[in-house]
């Protein structure tokens, strides 16, 4: 292997502040640490914990760099103690908890997935925060089965359009919600069953006019506040709620009788603090059930854009003006 240098460019703004605090710098290339390997990232994938971390409203986890981003393709060049050193000369593609914007980046061994050929390594970028992500909430923790219905909220966002096409891997059939008529059909041409203009329909009705008022299995929600009531409404009988962000607020009124008399569960996660331990439990999971789908070319992430590495400021612009369609990576050629 070459040898590494010492110095790399990458994203880490000193102070919180809007896109324009996202400037190239000089920072030390880190070293793996045991269980860990150090990726030449060749794409990073943009997310919106991104923008809160750089607002000030999102720290990184204890131990994390400061420097953003939770995902990463490229080929690892080193490895730490206790990984065997075939992995070096791979191409990945790994969660992380920090420090993806950057021309090198750590990530713990069990964190990472193969980037099959079916994979560009920009697409391979856009997919551990988000798979990882949509698997963990809407199938282990609201355990959605073939045949079941579910209600996806954000859906031409990049953890809606996985959820669609994961949906239609496994036989669900997916309501999203979107904000504009052009996005609701974007969505449905993605794979979505149903799509809905939160802007001028009423979800709620509408969930209940499509499913003939039986309501939903389940509701992946990344909205909050005021959502959170009117999401128990499209519930079905034994229904589950899964809070994945709260955009609109952390407090939230909940109707307690209908729960009970419902009998609904809600639930909710962060995948960001989570420990390694966990990470590598669900990535092997992901390896056995997801994988080779992936391998065959039936599971692509939908992108939107590409910049530089040295523009991220210019791809937050772009996430936050809420036009795109997908995920948006920034490439370090």
């Amino acid at each position: 292997m070459h040898a590494l240098p010492d110095v790399m460019m990458a994203i880490d703004p000193a102070e919180p502040g809007g896109p324009e605090v996202l400037l190239p710098v000089g920072r030390p290339v880190p070293r793996p640490a045991a269980g860990e390997v150090l990726i030449r990232v060749a794409a990073a994938g943009v997310n919106r914990p991104d923008v809160l971390q750089r607002q000030g409203a999102y720290p990184p986890p204890p131990g994390a760099p400061s420097i953003p981003g939770l995902e990463v393709a490229g080929e690892i060049v080193a490895v730490g103690q206790d990984v065997d050193p075939v992995q070096l000369g791979q191409q990945v593609c790994a969660l992380l908890a920090g420090g993806g914007y950057a021309e090198y980046a750590v990530a713990p061994a069990g964190q990472c997935l193969p980037v099959p050929a079916a994979l560009t390594l920009v697409e391979a970028a856009a997919i551990p925060e988000t798979l990882f992500t949509v698997w963990t909430n809407l199938f282990e923790r609201a355990y959605v089965v073939e045949g079941d219905w579910v209600l996806v909220h954000g859906g031409t966002s990049g953890i809606g359009t996985m959820a669609i096409k994961l949906a239609k891997l496994f036989g669900l059939t997916i309501i999203v919600t979107a904000g504009s008529d052009g996005k609701c059909a974007k969505a449905r041409a993605i794979g979505a069953d149903h799509a809905i203009n939160y802007r001028t329909r009423d979800f709620v009705e509408e969930v209940k006019a499509i499913t003939r008022g039986a309501g939903v299995t389940a509701v992946l929600d990344m909205v909050g506040g005021d959502y959170v009531p009117r999401n128990l409404k499209c519930l079905a009988e034994d229904g589950r709620h899964v809070s994945i962000a709260v955009q609109r607020g952390a407090q939230a009124t909940i109707p307690v009788a209908q729960v009970m008399r419902r009998r609904l569960t809600l639930t909710g996660s962060t995948l960001r603090p989570r420990d390694t331990a966990f990470k590598t439990l669900v990535a092997d999971e992901l390896a056995r059930t997801v994988w080779p789908l992936v391998e065959r070319g039936n599971l692509t992430p939908e992108i939107d854009s590409t910049f530089p590495l040295a523009q991220a400021a210019d791809a937050h612009r772009r996430l936050e003006a809420d036009d795109h369609i997908g995920k948006i990576v920034l490439t370090m050629g």
